[in-house]
């Protein structure tokens, strides 16, 4: 997990933009088919990537989405999900080399472009582009509401559960959102190798926590709470009911969505054998392990809360005691979503900045470095453009953020948004014209079966998500309320 090609620096390990400090040396060892240096992943490698990739934020919504759901759907969802994805994962992986002449995609663009031509190329971009906008939001959402469950759970503490210890969670939005535009001006920073293994590192402690404070609770509780047709009518209306039903499904959807980033993965895949049987092999390793863990996650903190789950396992409505390992969970996802922010949202500002480049070639204001020496570092190349649009892009996500601080509604809305056309609807289309599927054949019609199913839920999840907004925000006043 060392080398350059962590999951924490796949989004873009290839792009040029960002080759600032790692520009190969002329007369390097070019050893693969492509020309590029020779790939060194195998099975155990992908799997810990596509692990690191999957196990993040999304963990924490889990319990109050069983909530949602109940003892019988809540688990059969949670597997279905995860079939679907390692279903429709493999039709990605296939997709990874051309059939015919053997060339490499190297992302999911790529893919995309060579399998279904340029528009679709448009379609999947606008989607990949909304949806790691929709995911800077929610990373800040996700750290402002941990740092103000450590602040809450000191004051608990030292007042004995006397002060009602209301915080103003904006502060700390603005405090993400400084860090975020003090690390996006780091040359490479998302190629950091050690940036991936201290993610991984910080997504399995937290969510270890969580599950870890889920059994203790149970045991304490001596019962498990929970039933079988999931929150009852009552403790909330019929409607409400069916919303946050299809709400649970978006944030389940969220909890897999990682199709983004499969290609990247597969390229950093040594060969023989082929990428495509180790691919397979390590997203069924991942996905089994994933899914065990989520479910597992999932029901000890339903089987601990019922009705009540949290939305936000580690958050102020969640686990109180032992304070001090609340604390160090909560520390643990701001580290993480720290780091993950940066590497989601590389392809956005390499985007923006190969466009302007291109449109403006002889602009200095975009194109030149001004070089400041700094002792001990070397020499840091400031671009003026690059810091204005760097810096504008985190004030706009953490503006947002302030704007609509719901950690539920959000990641339903982003699973709702990304997983159907990046996880289900692209790897099916590519699928189908590489291996030139027949029409109305079994297999196609079984393809667009799943593909129209996901797509319902999708819609069904997107609109739930919507709803809880616009409920939150009739007793929401951005700007002022204290959390």
């Amino acid at each position: 997990m060392g080398d350059h090609t962590a999951t924490g620096n796949l989004q873009l390990h290839h792009n040029p933009v960002f080759d600032v400090s790692l520009n190969v040396q002329e007369g390097s060892n070019y050893i693969d088919d492509d020309g590029r240096p020779k790939r060194t992943g195998t099975v155990w490698t992908s799997s810990a990537h596509i692990i690191t990739a999957v196990i993040g934020s999304g963990v924490l919504s889990l319990a109050w989405a069983m909530a949602q759901l109940g003892w019988i759907a809540g688990p059969i969802v949670m597997v279905l999900f995860s079939f679907i994805t390692y279903y429709t994962s493999t039709l990605l992986a296939a997709c990874y080399r051309d059939p015919v002449t053997g060339k490499r995609n190297y992302t999911y663009s790529d893919a995309v472009r060579s399998n279904l031509g340029a528009l679709q190329v448009k379609f999947c971009g606008s989607v990949q582009n909304v949806a790691l906008f929709g995911i800077s939001i929610g990373f800040n959402i996700a750290a402002a509401i941990s740092m103000v469950a450590i602040q809450r759970c000191n004051c608990n503490h030292k007042s004995g559960g006397k002060n009602p210890c209301h915080i103003n969670i904006n502060p700390y939005m603005i405090a993400f959102g400084i860090s975020e535009i003090l690390l996006s001006q780091i040359p490479n920073f998302d190629k950091l190798s050690w940036l991936s293994i201290v993610a991984a590192v910080m997504s399995f402690t937290y969510s270890g926590i969580g599950l870890a404070l889920g059994i203790a609770k149970v045991a304490e509780n001596g019962k498990i709470k929970g039933n079988i047709t999931g929150i009852t009518v009552g403790t909330v209306t019929p409607i409400q009911k069916m919303w946050r039903t299809f709400q649970a499904l978006g944030n389940i959807a969220f909890a897999y969505s990682y199709s983004i980033i499969l290609i990247e993965i597969q390229d950093t895949i040594k060969s023989p054998p082929s990428e495509y049987k180790t691919m397979k092999k390590a997203t069924l390793l991942s996905l089994t392990l994933t899914s065990i863990f989520y479910i597992l996650c999932g029901c000890m903190g339903y089987a601990a809360f019922g009705d009540l789950s949290p939305g936000n396992l580690l958050s102020d409505k969640g686990f109180h005691n032992p304070y001090w390992l609340i604390n160090i969970a909560n520390a643990a996802i701001v580290i993480h979503v720290v780091g993950a922010y940066q590497v989601f949202v590389q392809p956005i500002f390499a985007l923006v900045e190969k466009t302007a480049a291109k449109v403006f070639p002889d602009s200095q204001f975009i194109t030149k470095d001004i070089k400041i020496p700094i002792p001990g570092f070397g020499v840091y190349n400031l671009n003026l453009f690059r810091l204005v649009w760097r810096t504008f892009y985190v004030i706009i996500t953490t503006l947002i953020s302030m704007i609509l601080p719901f950690f539920n509604d959000v990641v339903g809305f982003l699973g709702a948004l990304v997983y159907w056309p990046l996880t289900v609807y692209f790897p099916v289309e590519m699928y189908i014209a590489q291996k030139k599927v027949p029409k109305w054949s079994t297999k196609w019609i079984f393809l667009q079966i799943i593909s129209l199913s996901v797509l319902v839920i999708a819609l069904a999840a997107a609109a739930g998500s919507v709803t809880g907004v616009v409920q939150n925000l009739k007793n929401y006043k951005p700007f002022k309320t204290s959390s």
